[in-house]
């Protein structure tokens, strides 16, 4: 009896590639759960009555319903369930940072350790795709068109739930492939791109969501020519924050400096980590990361499989790191080295002005600054050098001004981000309303859809209205 109580609080492992196997290639490293461990697993929900889980995720997926189904291995419901408010299940079962928001909300949790949500939503997501099952549009149609600038989380979301509603949705994505940072942005050892990203994004096409590519909006069409020229009564902002951010340091222009964007662009969405593709990406012996959230983990993982000996510079202690522990942990166990409470302060050149190392400060933690988190500061006399060839800037993003600034009226703040409301999106502007990273800066993918699914509301309630 004690020993099946124990069982109770452990979730069910879950089987992955071996460290050193998977640091060699960018198969995917979580192999996810089959249908005896989703089962399994699934029995150990409690099917709470006042289910916190549900609070705790951004869409308001119905948690405890689709591991109820699966529990009853019914994965058909179970997928039903879930489409009911996510697009983009395979993808959030892989990326969401599950222990923050659904898990960590789990009242299984308290006691051992949280239901595998994030795991459970990938199988079921996983399933469905393998028996071809799709989301269901049973709306009538309004005859009513939306545009929709962005084809990431945020865009595909809005679009998704609108087609959803009966709207004509158009989706105008800048580059040649849909997905936005799912794409460009998130490995393919963590993301597979052709297996599950294309396949949710014809999940939203079959909705009836039609997507057109190599469009740049400001350059292109601006948003006031689709309202009057081209008969939408709506548009949604979802272009995201792909600008990258430097910190201005000595030597930051010098040869072998890459921001993490455009790192991970030509590897992920440019495919140069295969050798069938003739894309150029620079083959550092020794990569320095600066930064610690997600994306450099990303980019350090990234460099570490093409041959790299790989180190991640950050400057506050790993309690501060905002990446997911999990790939903090994924990082560790592939040999990744961590140089923690440092901070850089010039990048070095030779005489060809290539990177031959970075000098850096040790840090020490002060008093909490106004994220909450203890303020890094200096330590007198402790500077010192790392040798590499190729440093990578992972310090954030902003959105990139030209919609803001092609867009007469549309409010924007010191940061560059949209100005729109919380509940639904709505900006300065009548009909346009914006979410995603375009408002927020950069976080993360569940937030994003969570912010396109408001804006599909504000959307439907604003047309509606207009009778």
């Amino acid at each position: 009896m004690a020993e099946a109580k124990k069982d109770m609080l452990t979730r069910v492992p879950v089987r992955e590639q071996e460290p050193k196997v998977r640091a060699t290639n960018f198969e995917e490293v979580c192999l996810g759960y089959n249908e005896e461990e989703a089962v399994e697993e699934a029995q150990r929900c409690l099917h709470c009555k006042n289910a916190k889980c549900i609070q705790g995720c951004p869409v308001n997926i119905n948690i405890p319903d689709f591991i109820g189904a699966v529990k009853e291995r019914d994965f058909g419901k179970a997928y039903d369930v879930i489409s009911e408010s996510s697009s983009l299940p395979a993808v959030c079962g892989r990326v969401c940072p599950q222990e923050t928001q659904c898990e960590g909300k789990c009242i299984r949790g308290i006691k051992g350790d949280a239901v595998s949500i994030g795991k459970l939503e990938r199988f079921v997501a996983d399933w469905a795709k393998e028996h071809g099952m799709k989301m269901k549009c049973t709306a009538k149609q309004m005859g009513k068109k939306v545009a929709v600038i962005g084809a990431g989380p945020a865009g595909l979301t809005c679009a998704g739930d609108l087609a959803k509603m009966g709207y004509d949705v158009t989706i105008f994505e800048a580059l040649h492939k849909a997905g936005g940072v799912l794409v460009y942005g998130i490995p393919e050892f963590r993301l597979p791109k052709d297996r599950v990203v294309a396949k949710e994004v014809e999940n939203v096409q079959c909705l009836g969501v039609k997507i057109e590519t190599n469009v740049i909006i400001g350059r292109s069409i601006t948003i006031e020519e689709l309202m009057t020229k081209e008969g939408f009564e709506a548009v949604f902002i979802g272009s995201g924050a792909g600008l990258p951010m430097f910190m201005n340091i000595p030597g930051e222009q010098a040869k072998g400096v890459f921001s993490a964007n455009e790192y991970l662009t030509r590897n992920n969405l440019m495919k140069a980590y295969r050798d069938d593709y003739d894309t150029p990406i620079v083959h550092g012996k020794k990569v320095v990361v600066v930064g610690g959230g997600n994306v450099a983990m990303d980019a350090a993982r990234t460099a570490l499989r093409l041959g790299a000996e790989t180190h991640i510079v950050y400057r506050r202690s790993e309690a501060e790191l905002p990446a997911r522990a999990e790939e903090v942990h994924h990082a560790k166990e592939e040999g990744i080295q961590f140089d923690l409470l440092t901070n850089p302060v010039e990048i070095l050149a030779d005489e060809n002005d290539n990177v031959c190392g970075i000098r850096c400060v040790r840090m020490e933690l002060g008093e909490p600054d106004a994220s909450g988190r203890r303020r890094p500061e200096p330590v007198a006399g402790s500077e010192f050098e790392i040798e590499c060839d190729t440093v990578i800037m992972s310090l954030g993003t902003r959105p990139n001004p030209l919609i803001s600034s092609t867009t007469y009226g549309l409010d924007v703040n010191k940061r560059l981000c949209i100005v729109a409301t919380e509940e639904e999106g709505k900006t300065s502007l009548e009909g346009v309303y914006a979410g995603g990273d375009a408002v927020t800066g950069a976080a993360t993918v569940i937030l994003a859809m969570g912010a396109g699914k408001k804006a599909a509301k504000g959307i439907d309630e604003y047309i509606r209205s207009k009778g």
